[in-house]
């Protein structure tokens, strides 16, 4: 008799299942990996070209400078005035001095406004600056 007392007391323990969990986790980052890319809002048109360059890979993304059709500048998402551009730029180097910056040119900016640019990046001291672009990936180009 006393075997049948010690099976009853064996009775299935509750375990908690995560796989709902994860599933509902894997479904909200691949939300988010979509819609944050569509959330960027300087307005730049950047220019198409045949061949280009390999992203160079590093530990930290690099910071991001854009200039619109307009002449306006935005440093990551922010808004810049020309006349604390530098001051900007220079703070965000001291902050993370490895960080590289891509510079990206609406493709109806004047060229002469980009390179100024890319010449003040230079002279404030980081590290790689790159200038960013659309592949075209047919043989035949687009008429602009």
């Amino acid at each position: 008799m006393r075997s049948l007392s010690r099976q009853g007391n064996r009775r299935p323990k509750p375990a908690m299942n995560v796989t709902p969990l994860v599933d509902i986790v894997l479904v909200l980052l691949i939300i988010f990996m979509v819609v944050v890319p569509m959330m960027e809002k300087t307005p730049v048109e950047l220019p198409n070209i045949f061949h280009v360059d390999a992203d160079a890979k590093s530990k930290t993304d690099p910071f991001t400078l854009s200039v619109t059709n307009d002449g306006a500048m935005y440093f990551e998402a922010e808004k810049l005035e020309p006349a604390d551009f530098k001051s900007k730029l220079t703070a965000a180097l001291e902050r993370e001095p490895a960080r590289r910056l891509v510079l990206r040119g609406d493709r109806g900016a004047q060229y002469g406004a980009v390179r100024k640019l890319f010449k003040a990046c230079q002279e404030v001291g980081f590290p790689g600056i790159s200038l960013r672009v659309n592949e075209i990936k047919s043989d035949k180009p687009k008429a602009q």
